[in-house]
């Protein structure tokens, strides 16, 4: 589970919001850099083993390496394609990983802890107790079947009741109701002292705008499904003849994707951050009852918002260079999407906001709409063929409801003190690499340097677990009503960021649970945080070899450095402000050499006979994020040998089982139809690119496997990026 504030934009890498309005993108907010696509932590379904991962005696087994690939040809294939082989995807996953791999043993630990409190008598209103309740809610399907749509009802009725625009806009801030315009409370980017209502919205139930808008055969067959799933909900929902409002809900979502923005252009945050006083946001849509929405959000007396999709004016787009094809990734955005909504009919939003809370919450409604719900977006979109067990789905919705009352106790029991202890010279001296690496910079001006220095000064890092944990104290939990608990929760944690206006932003507070597999640096903060669970095997062994840690969790801490200095955590100066701190010279020598990194991950096409490639740009600030932490990782494990040679183990040299950790960190298959889904939605690179597209340009990997021209992988020295 990922906590935040907002919302992300659709370029972000993971932030949830817990607003009232499950609005859309307000990409301006303070967007996570994980280190890997939450929804690729999947858990497996009961039944299916899953598949081992050896790591030999040392942190790696030679064994895996297959001897028939040539390290220089594809060295993913090299350190991962045997296992590949060897493991094939059991029918419940999409993908199967590293990452899936550690978040197996942390459901089974959170499952251990859950079964504890399950067994024994608890203090009535207590965290334990709420798990408890929450947790056997969410299991009993045989209640959840017997009661029908019946908790739905009201919910759906204060939909279908709506007089107009306006009684539909005060619902888009009822807890649970899926809104189509809303706000969320987050960190003002340019006054990271300070709490500010975002604006964004909603309107697509396909994950992407280009599948609606690109005409190939793929989209065509998934818009036909989806038109199907439409009406097939609707019908549930009580209507007579579901296929002409599946048609309207279809079209009207066709306009949404007309008017939102690419993911490329959603990360640029010069282009998404627009601070607007209140009358300028409602001059944006005069006439639409915005009014009535931030009464009912309890926004009324806020004085200025955050909005992230608002087209720039002519002399802005000349300003930040914006060439021709990006002006064509930018929609009409928040101001034409509150123009079509006064422009639909309202009997067609009524049915999209129908289909939405059926689909929203359909874990907890009946197991005919669960099943319908997963046959689109799990096997239709994603390629799974079983749904997961119940038991594990009950994990995920308990730790969103309650997950720091479990974060206590799992990281009590499962996190060593002397891991937090190792973590913190290892960070240490990946700061140490990264200074190093200033000092020896060539591209970047004096003036600038003292400015990233500084900001590498600031950088906060937090392992483990938070000092104080959340108690959830007014949150109420029913043993008998799972649907009343999510949105409970929602109601909660809204009424609580609510109370953050006014009060400076608590950086102490954590966006990730202790038992969550990923890691994250937060620009509004510049801090770098890792959480417990993913301080395991394979990225992090107490007894491991040292290469094997710097070349998987030192790498992974120099990935989240290097967010701080990507294409867009580079624009946050060190106290956490959107603020340029370069000189005009600096920064274009380093925007060339991530338009040379985008060039070369857009040569990598494993779709559709070479025709479908990785976004080399909606990716670019995840694979610099990989670049720099895999260069300044090495640069670490070098200043930690003080100048002198490593062993050899089993053969391998140092700096051999240095790379060769990095590659076993994103040892993993995907489906054909989840990689599609990635390409097109999720700024990391598929696994395969996190190995093969950053290697070739770190210099030190060719002397260890004897990388020369004429292998597929080789880049010439002068064609290889260098940044940190």
């Amino acid at each position: 589970m990922i906590r935040s504030l907002i919302l992300a934009g659709a370029s972000a890498a993971a932030l949830a919001i817990s607003a009232p309005a499950l609005a859309a993108p307000a990409a301006n907010a303070p967007a996570l850099e994980t280190l890997e696509h939450e929804f690729d932590a999947a858990p497996a379904a009961e039944g299916a083993a899953a598949p081992e991962m050896s790591f030999g005696t040392w942190g790696f087994d030679p064994a895996t390496l297959d001897p028939a690939v040539k390290p220089g040809d594809d060295f993913f294939a090299y350190v991962n394609g045997k296992w590949v082989r060897d493991n094939p995807i059991p029918p419940e996953y999409t993908r199967y990983g590293a990452f899936n791999y550690l978040d197996e043993k942390s459901k089974g630990d959170v499952k251990t802890l859950i079964d504890e409190l399950v067994s024994k008598k608890q203090q009535p209103g207590s965290g334990e107790q709420r798990i408890v309740d929450a947790y056997n809610a969410y299991l009993d399907t045989a209640a959840i079947d017997a009661k029908g749509l019946a908790p739905a009802y009201p919910y759906l009725t204060r939909i279908f009741q709506a007089k107009d625009l306006a009684e539909l806009n005060q619902l888009f801030a009822v807890p649970g109701i899926p809104g189509l315009v809303g706000a969320g409370i987050t960190v003002d980017d340019k006054d990271p002292d300070a709490y500010i209502p975002a604006m964004g919205f909603s309107g697509m139930g396909l994950p992407d705008r280009d599948m609606y808008l690109v005409d190939s055969e793929k989209n065509r067959e998934i818009q036909a499904k989806y038109k199907d799933y439409l009406g097939w909900m609707l019908g549930k929902a009580g209507y007579a003849d579901p296929k002409p409002a599946a048609e309207a809900v279809y079209a009207f979502e066709h306009k949404v994707a007309e008017l939102e923005w690419a993911r490329t252009a959603l990360r640029n945050s010069d282009l998404t951050y627009h601070k607007l006083s209140r009358a300028e946001l409602e001059a944006l849509a005069p006439g639409y009852p915005l009014a009535t929405l931030l009464d009912a959000s309890g926004l009324g007396k806020a004085d200025y918002f955050l909005a992230a999709q608002i087209p720039p004016t002519k002399e802005k787009a000349e300003e930040l260079g914006l060439t021709t094809d990006q002006l064509a990734e930018i929609g009409g955005g928040l101001p034409a999407m509150m123009k079509l909504l006064g422009e639909t009919p309202l009997p067609t939003l009524k049915a999209y906001m129908a289909v939405r809370f059926l689909s929203a919450h359909a874990d907890v409604l009946p197991s005919e709409i669960d099943q319908a719900n997963f046959d689109f977006y799990g096997k239709v979109l994603n390629g799974a063929q079983e749904q997961r067990p119940r038991w594990k789905r009950a994990i995920e919705a308990t730790e969103a409801q309650l997950g720091e009352v479990l974060g206590k106790a799992y990281a009590a029991r499962y996190f060593p003190a002397d891991s937090k202890a190792s973590m913190q010279e290892l960070v240490a001296n990946l700061r140490k690499a990264l200074g190093q690496s200033l000092e020896e910079n060539s591209w970047m001006s004096a003036e600038t340097k003292v400015q990233a220095e500084a900001k590498l000064a600031s950088f906060f890092p937090k392992i483990g677990y938070p000092d104080k944990f959340e108690t959830y104290e007014g949150l109420t939990i029913s043993p008998t009503d799972p649907l009343g608990n999510e949105i409970a929760a929602g109601d909660w944690q809204w009424k609580k960021d609510l109370s953050r206006l006014g009060t400076p932003p608590d950086r102490a507070e954590w966006f990730m649970l202790p038992q969550t597999v990923n890691a994250y640096y937060n620009p509004s903060f510049n801090e770098i945080v890792f959480p417990a669970a993913i301080l395991q095997q394979p990225f992090f062994g107490p007894s491991a070899d040292m290469a094997v840690n710097y070349g998987a969790i030192g790498g992974v801490i120099g990935h989240e450095m290097g967010h701080g200095f990507d294409d867009q955590g580079s624009k946050y100066d060190a106290k956490g402000r959107l603020e340029d701190w370069w000189t005009d010279a600096d920064r274009k020598a380093f925007d060339a050499k991530g338009d040379k990194l985008a060039g070369q991950y857009d040569k990598f096409c494993p779709l559709d006979e070479g025709k479908t490639c990785v976004n080399g740009r909606l990716t670019l600030g995840e694979n610099i994020g990989d670049l720099s932490g895999l260069s300044l990782a090495y640069r670490a494990y070098k200043m930690a040998l003080g100048g002198k040679e490593d062993k050899v183990i089993d053969g391998l040299t140092g700096d051999q089982r240095f790379f060769l950790s990095w590659a076993q960190a994103w040892r993993s298959s995907i489906r054909p139809e989840r990689l599609r889904q990635q390409m097109l939605t999720d700024p990391h690179s598929p696994a395969e690119f996190r190995v093969n597209g950053p290697l070739p340009n770190v210099d030190a990997w060719y002397k260890a496997f004897d990388v020369k021209p004429g292998d597929k992988l080789y880049l010439p020295p002068e064609e290889r990026v260098h940044i940190w």
